[in-house]
Parts: C-alpha cells; structure tokens; sequence
C-alpha cells in the first residue's frame, strides 16, 4: 500500500565530514522540559528529530538533505501508544501540531519526494498517538495538502489522500473550509472514488478518506447533511457497481471493506434518515457482503429487500457434482496426517504468542473441532446432502482468521482472511443501521435476516447460517451482535407470536410465524451453544437467548422451549471463564422473571438438585466444569464427599459444612447460594484474586449476580420456593457479614425481596388462602433473628448510608400481624432509628426512612399511637420541602398513608381521636399538601389525596376557626384546578376522590360554601368531557356523595348536575381509544347509581326540570340504561376498577330502593295543595319510575 511505503528521494553529492546537526547529546530536553534521561525511547527520539527540524530555516542551503534524513529517522520510530514493553508513549499533542507546521512550511509543493514524507509523517504520527489537532493546524495541514494535490504529480496523491483520511478522522465538521475542494462536483475525492476510476488502489485510498470524514466524535457536530448524502451516495454505487474484470480479488476486498466502512460511519451515532427504497437497497447489499467470499454460497441476490412477513429466500445456484464426492475421501484416507499437521501448526504459533492470543487460537482449534458434528444438526428439513459442504468447507477444521500471515505467501489463505474482513465489517455496518432504525421499519424486514424454521425447499441464509457455519469467529461474533441487536427491544413484536391454537391449512398467519421463528431462534442458539468454545462467543449468544427469552411470548406458545435450555446451559454455571458464569446466571434470572409464573418453570424449580441436570451432561461437561476436572485429576485436592456427588450441582466451591441445609434445595437455589457463600477451591488463570479475609470466593460479579436471580425468585416465583424460606435467609444474613459492601447491599436486598413476597401474601386484596401462606409463627421467627442481630447492626452502622438505606425498604416489608407481635424494645428500636434517619442529609436514605414510616403509620398496633403519628407527621412535613425530588415524592406518598390512617381512626374510634390531634398539626398539614399540588406529577398525585382525607377529617371547630378559613378555601381551589388541568390521569382520579371525600364532611356547609358551585362545576365538567374513563367514573361517583338536597345548592346547580350525568350516560360509548372500552360498562353502571340517588334526594322544586327531562329523549336513554343498572346480576371488573365507585347490592335491594323513591315521590306529591306545574311534573317523575320498576319485573 501506498500509505505504508516510504519514498527515499535520490540525492547527488557527498556528505561533508562534519555534520551541520547538533549532536544528540546537545539535545539534553524534550519539548515539554522534561529531561531526555525521563522519557521513553519513542519520546527520546522525537524528542531529538523535533529539536532538530526546529533549528532549520528556509534559506539553508542543505536544507533537502536535512529534510530528507530528518524525515526519514522520524517514520523510522514506532510511536504507538502501548508498545511491547507496556510504556506509555506521552507525546503531547501540541509538540506534534507545532512540528507539523514548521514542517509543512519547510517543504515546498516543487520538492514533491518530500511532500510525500510529509504526508507520511502526517499518518505516522497522528492515527497512533490519537492526536486532535486544534483548528489552526487542521486549517493549515489541510491547505497544504489541497494546494499539493492540484500541484504535485499523480504518483503523490495516493500519500497526500492517506495525510488527509488521518487528519479528517472525526473532523468532517470542523474541515468545512476544504470540503469544497474535496466533495463537490469536480472535487478530487469524487473523481478518484469514482467507478469509472481505473487506479482501484487509489480510489480504495479515496474512499477510505471520505469514510473518515463521516465520523462522528463525541462533543462535535456531525457532518453536514448535504456532504453526507454526497458521501452515502458514493459508498452504495461503490458496493452495487460489478467488480472490474482486471482487478484482483485482494484489492476489491479491501475497495468493498473501505465502502462498508464509510456505510458504517454514516449510520453510527445517530438516527437513520434513509427512506424505504433507500433501506430495502442498502440493506439487499449488506446481506449479500455478509455472505461474501463463503463456500458454497453462489446465489441471486435481490437488488432490494422489501419490508414482508414471508421469508424471501435467495435462489442457490447450481453446482458442479464432482466436487461433492471429493472432499470425504480426502478426510478418511489421511485423518491422521492431518491432524498432526494441524496440532503441530498451533503449537508452532503458541510460542509467538502472548497469553490472550493463544487462548483465542486454541479456542477456534477447539471450535473447528466440535463443528464438524454441527454440519446434520444444523441442516433445515428440505436441505439436501449435496448442499452439506456448501456452507461447511473442508479447510474451515484447519484454519481461522488468527492462523492467516503475510508471510506464508499463502494466496488462498489471505483471500479467505479478506473476505472474513468484508463479512465481519457488512455485519458492523448493519448493527450501526439496526441500532439507528426505528423499531417498528426493523421488523418489517425481520424474515430476511432471521429464519422460520421453512418446511421444505432451500434453508434460507440468515444471521442464524453465519452463527452456525462461519469459519471465523470474528464474523459469528458480528453476527450474534446484529441478532441480539434485534432482539432487544422486540417485545411488542413478538407479542403477536402464537401457536397454541391448531393450525390452518388454507393460510399461515404472521402469529404462528413468528412463533416458528422464536422456535428456530431456540434450536439455533441452542446448537451454537454446544458447538462454540469460545468464552466471547458463548457470552454473546447466551445474551442473544437472554433476549429471547424476556421478549418472546411463552404464554402463547407450546410448551417444551424452556426446559431443554434450562438443562442445556446448566453446566455452564461452572465454566472457567467468570464472564461465561455471569451470562448464564443472567440467563436464569431472565428464565424466572420473564412472563412470570410460567408452568414450565414452576416444575424445573420443583425440581430437587439433582434431577435438573440428571441425564443432561453432555460430553463437553468435562471440559466446562473445570475444577470438577482439576479436583479429579490433581491428589492434592479434597476427594469428593457422597453428598457431593449426588446433589447434581457440580459445586465449584469446597464441601459443604455441617450444618448446610442446601441439599434439599431446587438446584437453582442451590447453585446461586454455592455460588454467594461457600469458598471456591482453585481459580481460572484469568480471574483476579477474588479473596475475602483470606478466602477465596467466586469474583464478585457472579455472586451479585447469583443474588440477583435469587431476588427474582423472591418476586416472581417465591410460592414455588417458600419452602426454603430459612435457607434462603441464610444466604442475605451471611451476605450482610460480607466484608464487601456491594455482597451486604445485594444480600440486604435479597431480604428485602422476601419480606415483601411474604407480606404480599398476607395483604387481604390478594386472597391468598391460609394454607398457602407461610405460617405466620415462621414469619415472626425470620424477622425476630433478622432483627435481633443483622439488620439491626447495620441500621446503626452510619457508615455505609445506601446499605441503610436498603435496611429501611426491608423494615417497611415486615408484616403488620408479625411487628404487632415483636418485642417492645425491637418495636422502639425500629421506630427510633427510622425517625432518625428521616433527618439525615443523605437523600437516598432519608427517602427510604420517609417510606418505611409511611408504611408503618398503617400498623393497626400504631395507627392508634397519636405520638408516633405526629412525630411522623413532622418528619414528613419537613421532607416535603426537600430539595430533591425523590424524597418529596416519598413524602407526598406517606402523607397521604397517615391522612389515610386518620380517616379509619375517625370511622373506628370517632370524635375521641379527632380532638387527640392538634389543630396546628393538622393546619400544617392541609398547607403543605396544598403547596406539593404545584409539585411533579408524583407529588401531585398523593397531595390531593392528603387535602381530601384532611378536609374530610376537620371538625365544625375547626372549620369555624379564622385561621382554616383561607387555607380551606386554598386547598379546594386546588383540587378544582387540578381537576380542569391536563394533568395525568392518575392525578386527576386522585383529585375528584379528594373532592368526593371533602364532600363527605357534614361539617362543611356546601350550600353556604363559596367555592362549592366551583367544585360541582369541574365534575361536571370532567365526566362529561374527559377522555379517560376511570376519571369520569371517579367524577361521577364524587357528585353523588352528599347526602342531602340541600348540598346542591340551588334548583340551577342541582338541573346542571343531573344534566351533566345525563350527557355523560349519553357519550358513555364514544371513545376513539379501545383500551376505554373496557371501563364503559363500569361507567354506566355509576352515571345511572348516581342519576337514581339525585332523584331520591329531588324536592318539588325540581320536578319541572326533571319531568321535562324524563319525558323526552332523554328518558329514553335514561330509562335503558337504569334497567340494566337495576337488573344486572354482577358488574364484570378488572383489576383497576375496584374502587369505581360501584355498590354491592344485589338486583333485589336495587328494586326495593327504587321503590322507596317512588313512595317518597308519592308522599312528597301529597303534601301540595293546588294543582301546580311542580305536581304535574312529579307525576311525569313518578310515572316513569313506576314504568320502569314494572318494566324490571316483566324482565
């Protein structure tokens, strides 16, 4: 290449005897000060060059020949960063920018051998000491090398192209002044980049520039829009323009990998703006580069992918039958020959070798090994024998990329080695194009580069092809890169995958493709897991199954996916490499919380330790479980116990104790707490010392790990497991031991989790039945250890405030029978310390005490306790005005727990309570929660929640008082303009509650109120207009709270009401959102409740009005709606409308009520004594409702 050439300019005459430099013991400093003696010998010997160049001027007579030889001693150096002794090269980048300069200025365009060093000095120094040059030399580097282009000869442009592609790498913005000269029409890298360019080495060199000034670096501005169409242009007619016929393959490979360069760099960093044609061609081309150069692969590639379901699959060409026979003989008649050649070539290159590198050129030796048996596992149903060597050549058992010099002079081999470059950069650039791609463009060519298991014809060539068959590690790694990249992020894609319903046989729906292709994505990766050696490799699919398995569907899928896998990968727990034992543990942890419970995960936690793995070692075990290998071939090793080799785990760590309860555990839970806490007995060469006090104990990111599948377990499966509660108490107990603080926190968590998936058990909502539960004498035992020593140690340890922190979310999960039960002096301690810690200024941890005391204010030991709660009342009032957010949403969330406590106090014990809480406490409060309702959302959510629990809980004297009277009308002024704003809908659900229980206080005057024709008018407003259902419902159900007729105000005030409910029964099906359609029933049922409580509670007064409105159309609709309202059986619920507002009357009581209003109606009529328009109307009333309690008895 020219770029790596030096060019030595003929010079006539002889030296003289005397040198003009000076000499090298002169030279005593560096540029930067330091001395010589002080630097490496790359620093030392730029060091000298620079001092020297420096000291020459333009008119110097020997100025060429200095040039020359100064030039030539500075390309003689090696200046990467890292050299082979591992010393730092710290050349600073001013020094190199102020060289260049005073070069560059030194050389005239004429002396075109010099221009050349110069260029070459410019890529030797710049691309590996990762120089950013400052705008003024970049300006003048890049003039001069402009200016020397249009100058010098053409035999200097490949040199000068490659000075440029160095200094435009990431500054293709900050190079604007010279893209001009560069990228327009007649600009010189358009015209060397052409297809029409003859030179193909030059034009390789001139795409190469363009593809560096299309990198975007951090901090700068990408490359103008127009500039990089120009450049995306060139790099797509570069890939679909046909090979030259007098090019050999060598330089197109490179002319092709330089183009996918500049494709990737495009696409990196920022979002695709390519139309459809423009992603259905780019990406037909990066499909056909990525099989490039393989075996066997002779197709007719699209010009265009087109976004489809349907798989569209590549026509194999025909091939010659000769060669199909050939290869096998070769195999058999010299297998020994062979591979003694083979081991006799590795170790050969070991000795070369650094440790890493030799680990990597083993493992591919040990892959090519295993993946000759991958060749009739891999083939499709409708693959023939004779396409078997196509895709798995001869020569893939005997090489790999890392195996392929220069030197050997092999043209085969570096052939093959280029096409791997040009199917591992295609994949690069299509992972740039994936990550850059919205979602919802990706998967509509998702067929193209993923299989679905076809039925019959050619197996296509997909992602899954290169992962199984690729001779080189590098692309299959590219490859598993590209698939995980589609695969995250895919949930709501393969949402739609099913195949539990019996096929069809007259067409294939896109829900059971893809649930065919999941199911080929789990037999794929399933076999390149058995197949690869490769620690990389294996985590990089074992994260390609982790995705898979947290975005497909198995709900809606056939049984049976889960369960090979989970077996299959079991012994990776104990690979060598720690990196491998994460992902798997990983794995696991995806398995258990994805969808969860799943049937099929349940029974293999069922499982004891030794039937998950029983019957599934695989003849690789011995190789994976390495210290099981190590203890059974080293006499130095403890012999294994019989416990041991019956409990199925393969345990990495030492035998077991006495006293260890963990050979009853599922296997799971059993190799995660082997994992966690026993003593490992050898490590990998790899793996950092890893001790704890002298012991060594797995590397801290598969125990983390380790215990965060155990925490999954806890919240999604813990039914499965509570039979090993104590076990697994154990484990966070031990952990809180931990001289590592990250063990103590996770562990600490671990204990959270099951304190929290105990209580969830014991909440009354969830009906969990009593033979389900955990006894609660075990519970109270769990907490009483945990308190009496670990947590409590740690909750006065100020030392670490997130472990505290952590300890405080634990405390809130304690069940309320079990702390009722605790002692005395644990119940003060746990008091004491959470109040505390509410005034600590560390905001993570006094967020977590504001919470626990919020949870702990719902106690029924403590609801009742007025000193606790008003000393928590003032630690939540102070959090309140935290400057960070997270501790005010807490606050607001505790606030109106203990405004919901002091409700049910005032329901269950009365006015003796409410006079127990201070009139100061309580003005506090209702100020502070009316001020939190100009807060975030979060806080909004739970102030308007405290302010209606408040005013539903002030007594007349209070209320009389001057000094509620302008906070009151504050607080309900707020809720008001809560309910019109366009809040969130959990905001303003909360809001008409609130309003609902401010008018459930009888202490209020609402008739007298000033701001209550405001409140009836915003609920009006919302269950009319509203586009969400569950506020409308709440809205509905807030204006049928008061009691008395006289709440409504006038005659005006109560008609807008009721015709306010009357429109909303109307418009109760229109909705443009379908996921309301569900709340439409729900909502009819509280309009019509609410329409039959106004006319129970109507005077004479209104019966015009009313009678006006039942006689018409609207009675029509009402009296539908009110006859499904009384004659409905039972109101079908979800999950969310439990507190719609609904009664749980059944038909029978609502026929009763109904006629109660009619008596009442009758009785309210008797009273008149003329014939007026109210008694004419009353009688259209009471007609209506005796029609329709007829009409419900017919039904």
């Amino acid at each position: 290449m020219a770029a790596e050439t030096w060019v030595f300019a003929p010079f006539g005459g002889a030296r003289g005897p005397v040198s003009p430099f000076p000499s090298a013991e002169a030279a005593t400093f560096g540029p930067d000060g330091r001395r010589l003696g002080c630097l490496s010998d790359a620093e030392k010997h730029f060091a000298r060059c620079a001092a020297k160049l420096r000291c020459l001027r333009a008119g110097s007579l020997q100025l060429r020949e200095e040039l020359n030889v100064l030039l030539d001693k500075l390309l003689s150096e090696n200046y990467s960063r890292t050299s082979e002794t591992n010393t730092s090269t710290n050349i600073k980048p001013e020094d190199v920018c102020s060289l260049l300069k005073h070069v560059s200025s030194l050389v005239p365009l004429s002396q075109e051998h010099l221009v050349v060093k110069v260029c070459q000095v410019v890529h030797r120094l710049l691309p590996p000491l990762k120089i950013i040059m400052d705008e003024t030399t970049l300006d003048e580097l890049l003039s001069y090398t402009t200016r020397a282009l249009k100058a010098c000869s053409a035999w200097t442009h490949s040199d000068i192209l490659v000075a440029i592609s160095a200094m435009a790498y990431g500054n293709g913005s900050r190079c604007h002044k010279h893209l001009g000269d560069l990228l327009d029409e007649d600009g010189v890298l358009r015209q060397y980049s052409s297809p029409s360019q003859p030179n193909i080495e030059l034009r390789q060199v001139a795409l190469t520039c363009m593809a560096n000034i299309c990198v975007k670096m951090p901090g700068l501005p990408p490359l103008d829009d127009g500039y990089r169409s120009v450049c995306f242009e060139t790099f797509v007619n570069t890939l679909q323009s046909p090979k030259p016929a007098d090019t050999d393959e060598l330089f197109y490979c490179l002319l092709i990998e330089s183009a996918l360069r500049g494709l990737q760099y495009c696409f990196s960093g920022e979002k695709s703006k390519l139309g459809a044609e423009e992603v259905g061609s780019t990406l037909a081309l990066l499909k056909r580069f990525m099989f490039l150069g393989t075996p066997g692969v002779n197709v007719t590639w699209p010009s265009v992918l087109y976004p489809t379901p349907l798989p569209q699959y590549e026509c194999l060409a025909i091939t010659k039958p000769a060669e199909t026979p050939s290869a096998p003989p070769k195999q058999t008649n010299t297998p020994g020959k062979s591979t003694g050649n083979k081991k006799k070539k590795a170790r050969g290159k070991g000795k070369k070798m650094s440790t890493e590198e030799r680990k990597g050129k083993d493992g591919e030796e040990d892959d090519h090994k295993a993946r000759p048996s991958l060749q009739k596992e891999v083939r499709g149903e409708g693959e023939t024998k004779a396409s078997e060597p196509f895709l798995y050549p001869s020569w893939k058992r005997i090489s790999s990329d890392s195996e392929v010099s220069d030197s050997e002079g092999n043209a085969q081999n570096n052939l093959r080695f280029n096409h791997g470059r040009v199917r591992q950069v295609a994949l690069q650039c299509l992972l740039a194009l994936v990550k850059g791609m919205t979602r919802r463009t990706l998967y509509g060519y998702w067929s193209s580069f993923i299989p679905d298991s076809p039925i019959g014809g050619p197996q296509p060539l997909t992602l899954i092809t290169l992962i199984l068959k690729d001779s080189s590690s590098k692309v299959r790694m590219c490859a598993a890169q590209v698939l995980s990249a589609m695969l995250e992020s895919s949930r709501q894609f393969l949402a739609m995958a099913e195949d539990t319903a019996s096929p069809r046989t007259s067409y294939t729906p896109l829900s059971f493709l893809l649930a065919s292709s999941v199911r080929e994505l789990h037999r794929a990766l399933s076999l390149a897991v058995v197949a690869e050696s490769s620690s990389q490799m294996l985590i990089q699919i074992i994260k390609c199954l982790a995705y898979l398995v947290m975005n497909a569907p198995y709900h809606r899928l056939r049984p049976g996916l889960l369960s090979p896998l989970w077996k299959q990968v079991h012994h990776f727990v104990h690979h060598r490499d720690a990196n491998v034992r994460v992902s798997v543990l990983t794995l696991y942890g995806a398995l258990v919380k994805t969808q969860a419970p799943l049937p099929e995960v349940q029974l293999l936690l069922q499982q004891p330790g030794g039937s998950s793995s029983a019957g599934s070692r695989t003849p690789k075990d011995s190789a994976l479980s390495w210290r099981q290998r190590d203890s059974g071939t080293s006499p130095s090793c403890t012999p294994h116990t019989p416990s041991q080799k019956t409990s199925g785990t393969h345990s990495p760590c030492v035998p077991h104790t006495p006293g260890e309860e963990v050979t009853s555990l599922p296997w799971l839970i059993q190799v995660c707490v082997s994992l966690v806490t026993h003593p490992r007995e050898d490590q990998s060469d790899s793996e950092g010392p890893g001790t704890a006090g002298g012991v060594a104990f797995e590397p801290l990111p598969v125990r983390l790990e380790a215990l965060q599948v155990m925490c999954h377990l806890m919240g999604h499966y813990f039914s499965t497991v509570q039979a090993y509660l104590f076990e697994i108490a154990k484990v966070g107990t031990h952990c809180l031991g931990d001289p590592d603080p990250f063990i103590q926190l996770h562990g600490t968590k671990l204990l959270e989790e099951l304190g929290t998936a105990v209580m969830m058990q014991y909440r009354p909502e969830n009906n969990v039945p009593e033979n389900l539960r955990v006894p609660i004498s075990q519970v109270q035992t769990f907490w009483s250890d945990l308190l009496s020593g670990p947590l409590n140690r740690v909750l006065q340890n100020n030392e670490h405030h997130m472990l505290q922190a952590v300890v405080c979310d634990a405390l809130a999960s304690i069940v309320p029978q079990v702390f009722s039960q605790l002692p005395e002096k644990t119940k003060l301690m746990c008091i004491t310390v959470l109040l505390g810690h509410a005034y600590i200024d560390v905001s993570l941890l006094r967020a977590a005490a504001i919470r626990a005391l919020g949870l702990f204010v719902l106690f029924p030991c403590l609801r009742e306790d007025v000193m606790f709660l008003a000393d928590t009342a003032n630690a939540i009032l102070a959090a309140l005005d935290d400057p960070h957010k997270n501790v005010r949403s807490k606050a607001s969330w505790s606030l109106g727990n203990l405004t919901d406590t002091l409700i049910v106090n005032m329901q269950n014990i009365g006015l003796e309570f409410q006079e127990e809480i201070s009139d100061m406490l309580l003005l506090k409060i209702l100020q502070a929660a009316t001020r939190a309702t100009s807060d975030r959302e979060k806080v909004k959510a739970n102030a308007v929640r405290s302010l209606g629990n408040v005013l539903h809980f002030l007594r007349q004297s209070q209320l009389s008082r001057s000094a509620f009277q302008r906070p009151l009308e504050d607080a309900v002024r707020a809720l008001v303009t809560t309910i019109q704003s366009d809040a969130i809908m959990k905001v303003r659900w909360n809001a008409c509650y609130a309003l609902g229980n401010v008018f459930r206080n009888q202490a209020l005057s609402l008739d007298s109120a000033l701001w209550a024709r405001d409140a009836f008018s915003s609920l009006c407003h919302v269950v009319t207009s509203c586009t969400n259902f569950k506020v409308r419902i709440k809205a509905a159900a807030a204006l049928a709270v008061p009691k008395h007729r006289s709440c409504y105000g006038d005659t005006e005030q109560f008609i807008h009401v009721w015709h306010s409910l009357v429109t909303a029964l109307e418009k109760s099906e229109d909705t443009n959102d379908y996921l309301e359609c569900r709340y439409s029933v729900s909502l009819r049922h509280t309009l019509s409740q609410s329409l039959l409580h106004l006319l129970s509670i109507s005077q004479s007064q209104d019966m015009p009005a009313l009678g006006k409105s039942l006689s018409g159309e609207e009675g029509i609709i009402i009296k539908e709606h009110l006859i499904k309202y009384v004659k409905v059986e039972e109101i079908q619920r979800v999950e969310e409308e439990k507190d719609a507002g609904e009664d749980s009357f059944t038909p029978q009581q609502r026929v009763q009520g109904l006629q109660q209003v009619v008596i009442r109606l009758k009785e309210l009529k008797s009273e008149g004594e003329r014939q007026t328009e109210e008694e004419s109307s009353m009688e259209v009333v009471v007609h209506f409702l005796e029609d329709l309690l007829r009409t419900c008895e017919e039904l």
